[in-house]
């Protein structure tokens, strides 16, 4: 078994995650017996940090147990280092969204999902690289949403009472009532220019986001490319008819919605924009950012996973 560390985040799932964690010990000491070591997150960007010494104290398997940040924040850790030092990835998903596991094909039952990250063959995943004007580089696994989506990201934040899907839903319908704008956008994609107002732009690794939004369908995290789903200036109503459709992926030929791929975007609005990157806020209400550089890094992890959702 090779030397492995469980990067485990307590507080995940609105801070229900800890209860599960304690029933998956006996598992990993079975699998892994002696060559196993745990580490238990307690501040932002602390998994981030766990990661990157994993990586560079000889560990072969560095396992995230949470939700979506979680994971976020050891692939950027995981990302510091060398191609050739990078561990292998596994995720145990604990969170309420757990979209990149869903995309990479891992069992929702924590104990199905164990086995898998401490026993499964490395597949080889993408990742996409997001850069700001400001010249802050961050590293996204699955989904990085500007606008709308990004805005259902903060207030699903602020619904602590709320759990999974049921409080992405909300928080959806809070955004469509209270945060209805689309900035003018710039894009350069794979060297194609287009402008229009946007509501929501979503680029996607894997094709789900929020728990069960999928935004960008035909996405798979290990086909070298970036999806993105663009959607214009909508009424509020014809905005709240599009999102049943987006539920279930059958929003690609609606009006006012373009997909599409690409390795290399280029944008620039006329205000400062909302991103969230995993489910993590990069670009909130008090920040400036108003332009991005984004591309994809072909197989840049090797994760324990069948990647087949």
């Amino acid at each position: 078994m090779a030397k492995t560390l469980i990067i485990l985040n307590p507080n995940a799932d609105v801070g229900h995650a800890w209860r599960r964690i304690a029933d998956l010990r006996p598992l990993a000491e079975e699998l892994a017996g002696g060559d196993l070591a745990w580490a238990g997150t307690v501040y932002p960007t602390h998994a981030t940090r766990l990661a990157e010494q994993a990586a560079t104290q000889g560990f072969e398997r560095v396992v995230a147990v949470g939700g979506d940040g979680t994971v976020h924040e050891v692939v950027n850790g995981l990302m510091r280092v060398p191609e050739a030092q990078r561990p292998i990835l596994g995720v145990v998903p604990l969170g309420s969204g757990n979209d990149f596991a869903y995309g990479v094909g891992l069992p929702s039952d924590p104990h199905q999902a164990l086995r898998l990250a401490l026993t499964a063959p490395p597949r080889p995943v993408d990742v996409m690289r997001a850069e700001d004007e400001h010249g802050r580089v961050e590293f996204i696994d699955n989904t990085l949403g500007i606008g709308f989506d990004a805005i259902v990201t903060i207030r699903s934040h602020q619904l602590p009472l709320v759990r999974g899907f049921a409080m992405y839903l909300t928080a959806v319908l809070q955004t469509i009532a209270f945060n209805h704008h689309a900035p003018h956008f710039r894009l350069e994609v794979d060297g194609e220019v287009w402008e229009d107002d946007l509501l929501m732009l979503v680029v996607g690794n894997g094709p789900r986001e929020g728990g069960g939004f999928m935004t960008t369908p035909g996405a798979r995290p290990d086909d070298g490319l970036l999806h993105y789903m663009a959607v214009g200036n909508l009424s509020r109503a014809t905005m709240l008819r599009l999102v049943p459709k987006v539920m279930n992926g059958s929003h690609t030929s609606c009006q006012r919605v373009r997909m599409g791929t690409f390795q290399n975007l280029r944008l620039q609005a006329d205000r400062p924009l909302q991103i969230h990157m995993d489910g993590e806020i990069f670009a909130g209400f008090d920040t400036h950012v108003q332009q991005l550089t984004i591309q994809v890094v072909p197989q840049a992890l090797q994760v324990a996973a069948p990647l087949t959702p």
